[in-house]
């Protein structure tokens, strides 16, 4: 069902490394009509650059960008705006990912604290950038595997993640409905990409046979 034609919609990966996977997993999941798949692959898209980001990037150069997206560890005196002593605070964590994560991602989706390593072990990885102990140890709690979160760095452990995600959040009700913008909030937290989505979907449901 995902011909070159389809694929070169929402990649320029590899056909061979990519899609024999995608059509077995997804023939073997709940993800099996054509508005599901369509969602499914707009929203992979997007998420993961064209199925080329597989891990998340926290190499940031910029402290004050440091300091406003990762707000639930830089907001220093809780008031939700980006004050000059945070972004100075920021500037520790620049070009250091393992630190930042850390710092992050700490005490929170199952997280320990900052000394644990937790935020770096269980950063964003996979299709949809699973993110947190909590969600790691579901997914392989799930597939009865030892936890090991860079399998999802592999196609077949991405594909197999993403599938698990768009379950746990009951995501085909979306797509059964065309409900991009419903799908991308569920995903995003928001509707970042929006327009972007919703072209992939329109171009993939025209495309798909």
């Amino acid at each position: 069902m995902i011909t070159k034609e389809v694929w070169n919609i929402v990649s320029q990966e590899s056909f061979d490394k990519w899609v024999p996977q995608l059509e077995e997993q997804l023939a073997a999941s709940s993800i099996n009509t054509k508005s599901r798949i369509c969602m499914f692959l707009a929203q992979a898209s997007h998420e993961s650059g064209g199925f080329a980001r597989l891990e998340e990037n926290l190499r940031y150069s910029d402290p004050a960008r440091i300091a406003l997206i990762f707000r639930s560890g830089f907001d220093l005196d809780k008031d939700r705006v980006v004050d000059p002593e945070e972004i100075e605070f920021a500037k520790a964590y620049v070009k250091q990912p393992a630190k930042l994560a850390n710092r992050a991602y700490a005490n929170r989706m199952g997280n320990g604290n900052e000394m644990s390593g937790d935020g770096y072990l269980y950063r964003g990885r996979g299709i949809f950038q699973l993110t947190g102990k909590n969600n790691y140890s579901a997914l392989f709690f799930s597939l009865g595997l030892k936890n090991n979160p860079d399998l999802l760095l592999t196609p077949k452990y991405a594909i197999m993640s993403a599938i698990w995600f768009w379950n746990s959040r009951n995501l085909n009700k979306f797509a059964d409905s065309n409900d991009i913008k419903g799908s991308t909030v569920a995903i995003n937290g928001g509707t970042h990409g929006l327009v972007e989505r919703t072209n992939l979907f329109n171009k993939l449901m025209v495309a798909m046979k």
